[in-house]
């Protein structure tokens, strides 16, 4: 069985993904979002993803909170629309640490929870995951994990299990006023 580093950006939209998964590869959970503000809800969906993680039997590795780094890529891209360059740069981010670590640590392919929701262009992440595979020479999963009411189960996986859902993606600029 293949062993594959998933990418989660959080415990709710794993759900979904990890059921796709988790029979076809020996799956490991990649939980890196430095991006995350603040640093409390970094660790509130860092908790999350790792007791879903438990009820389901599936490791997961923490990667490095760093915003500062994030927002040093991002520099220039602040006031982005959602769904923009910012975004991209932040796939980037996460998708190239996702495969290093997978190459590191002797996996055979990398994947990522993102194209599970329908916020999120699965064309542009998938693109990114590709490119990136060739760049560190190792092979991406490309899915589109909203196929066939992905994000859907996901919802009813979360309520399920009383997962902490949030109300916005995870960065600075992805909070609106009626948020919070």
């Amino acid at each position: 069985m293949k062993k594959l580093l998933l990418h989660s950006c959080c415990g709710p939209c794993s759900t979904h993904v990890i059921n796709c998964l988790k029979d076809d590869y020996d799956l490991t959970i990649f939980y890196f979002n430095p991006a995350i503000f603040p640093q409390e809800e970094y660790q509130k969906r860092l908790l999350e993803q790792k007791r879903y993680a438990k009820i389901v039997n599936v490791k997961v590795i923490d990667g490095t909170w760093d915003e500062e780094e994030y927002l040093r890529l991002v520099k220039g891209h602040e006031l982005d629309k959602e769904g923009g360059e910012r975004c991209a740069i932040c796939f980037e981010q996460r998708l190239k640490k996702t495969a290093q670590v997978a190459k590191q640590m002797g996996f055979d392919l990398f994947a990522t929870t993102l194209t599970v929701s329908p916020h999120k262009n699965s064309l542009v992440i998938n693109s990114i995951g590709e490119r990136i595979a060739k760049e560190e020479g190792i092979p991406f999963l490309n899915e589109n994990f909203k196929k066939k009411d992905g994000y859907l189960d996901s919802i009813r996986l979360s309520k399920q299990y009383g997962l902490y859902r949030q109300n916005y993606c995870g960065c600075r600029f992805s909070i609106r006023k009626d948020n919070v």
